[in-house]
């Protein structure tokens, strides 16, 4: 568990990183045409969730971000030693804690969470490293919950 607390350190740091230089160089233009008509760079005080969501609500958002945490520490440490593809699993946990501290962060010191990235060919609210993060790792555990683990899968990974 200690590689996994250490890692999503590491890329909360990469998101932080991120946030830093877009509010230095970013905020002050407030978009830069990356790919016309496709990707842009805008800077976004996102002050709820995606699409602006419970906007005003950060207390709520950092409650979760604590909940989350202490149920993904409550979860590896109960998963065993496991394989390639479990690890797989323990990763993605690390990803949502790196994504849900980094935007918790954000909350905690600034107020709001610092968007930048925009896909300006379709109408998908503006993100950011952390909620890449996030997105990856749901996606990963969809696909092996639906199509790889099975229910003897599940009771390996987990001690009875």
């Amino acid at each position: 568990m200690f590689a996994i607390i250490i890692g999503a350190v590491l890329l909360t740091a990469i998101d932080q990183v991120s946030k830093f230089l877009a509010v230095a160089n970013l905020k002050p233009v407030g978009n830069i045409t990356v790919i016309d008509g496709f990707f842009d760079l805008t800077f976004v005080e996102n002050r709820g969730a995606a699409f602006g969501i419970l906007n005003g609500h950060r207390w709520l958002f950092i409650a979760i971000t604590v909940a989350v945490t202490i149920a993904a520490f409550f979860y590896l440490n109960k998963m065993k030693e496991c394989d390639r593809v479990h690890n797989i699993l323990k990763f993605s946990v690390m990803l949502i804690l790196s994504g849900a501290w980094g935007n918790a962060l954000d909350r905690l010191f600034r107020g709001y969470v610092v968007d930048y990235f925009e896909f300006t060919f379709i109408n998908y609210p503006v993100f950011n490293v952390a909620d890449i993060y996030v997105t990856v790792a749901a996606f990963a555990m969809i696909i092996l919950g639906l199509f790889y683990y099975k229910e003897e899968d599940y009771n390996k990974i987990f001690h009875d």
